[in-house]
């Protein structure tokens, strides 16, 4: 998916978090109906993963054993979506974000919030999940 040294970079905690706070605007940007918004969203995330310097000791914060962790389980060539968990966490998200997208473009103020705060909750709890499996992976083959 990503080189090894973007992954590097991406596991710096300022990208992890400037990237989820990223969807909310992409949001805003569609609710506004703001072309250059939009467009400095998405190049913005498009660019997040190698825009920050690698951390310079490898970093305890929690955002970035989730950037390790999501790393470790695309290199072990697990899938992102599926039936399985927490893969399903991360399934669930797609009629969820399409829900967010139809009522931010129909300008449905509530449900616009509702299902963006419900797309972050489940991508919050996916990479959790990752972080779970993937370290307690890690500490069983130690």
């Amino acid at each position: 998916m990503l080189p090894d040294d973007a992954w590097a970079r991406h596991s710096n905690p300022w990208s992890g978090w400037t990237r989820l706070l990223a969807y909310p605007v992409l949001i805003l940007a569609v609710y506004a109906r703001d072309r250059r918004l939009l467009a400095g969203t998405l190049g913005f995330l498009a660019v997040n993963p190698v825009l920050f310097a690698e951390p310079e000791t490898e970093s305890d914060a929690w955002m970035s054993r989730v950037v390790r962790a999501e790393q470790r389980w695309t290199d072990a060539g697990e899938p992102l979506f599926g039936l399985g968990f927490p893969q399903v966490l991360n399934l669930l998200q797609v009629p969820v974000f399409c829900y967010n997208v139809y009522a931010a473009v129909r300008r449905r103020p509530a449900a616009t919030v509702a299902a963006t705060a419900a797309t972050m909750a489940l991508k919050l709890w996916f990479v959790n999940e990752l972080v779970k499996t993937t370290e307690g992976a890690g500490e069983a083959a130690d």
